[in-house]
């Protein structure tokens, strides 16, 4: 599995719509991280930023804020988004390997809740770990 992680200053990207970069980290079933990729991003029309994304291979999106047509556009290519989410990024990494990212260490202040959209395979998407 190949998870998705904007990023700025080793932390998750405040806003995915803008962010510059994203981390893609390759995951095995049992949750080891096999490799590590950064990816530069434009901040485009959300079609054409999801497509970039989707060419990564990309399977779970982890990010901040996302806008509705972006977070739409990505879950459309297949791509599960869990929005909402801040912290460090081996934090958070861990914590969605571990099937802790709901704690609420990891939801951006201001935010009721967290919403999750995409194939929704399982409670915890690809991995079935929850969320």
């Amino acid at each position: 599995m190949k998870v998705a992680i904007p990023h700025w200053q080793r932390r998750v990207s405040p806003v995915f719509d803008v962010a510059g970069n994203v981390l893609i980290v390759d995951l095995t079933d049992s949750g080891v991280e096999h490799g590590r990729q950064n990816v530069a991003l434009r901040a485009e029309a959300p079609h054409v930023r999801a497509t970039r994304l989707a060419e990564t291979g990309a399977d779970v999106l982890i990010c901040g804020a996302i806008s509705w047509p972006l977070e739409m556009a990505v879950s459309a290519l297949g791509i599960d988004v869990i929005p909402q989410t801040c912290g460090e990024i081996d934090q958070v990494l861990a914590a969605f390997v571990a099937g802790r990212l709901n704690e609420g260490a990891f939801l951006m202040p201001g935010c009721c809740g967290r919403r999750r959209r995409g194939r929704r395979r399982g409670q915890g998407g690809r991995s079935g770990r929850p969320v």
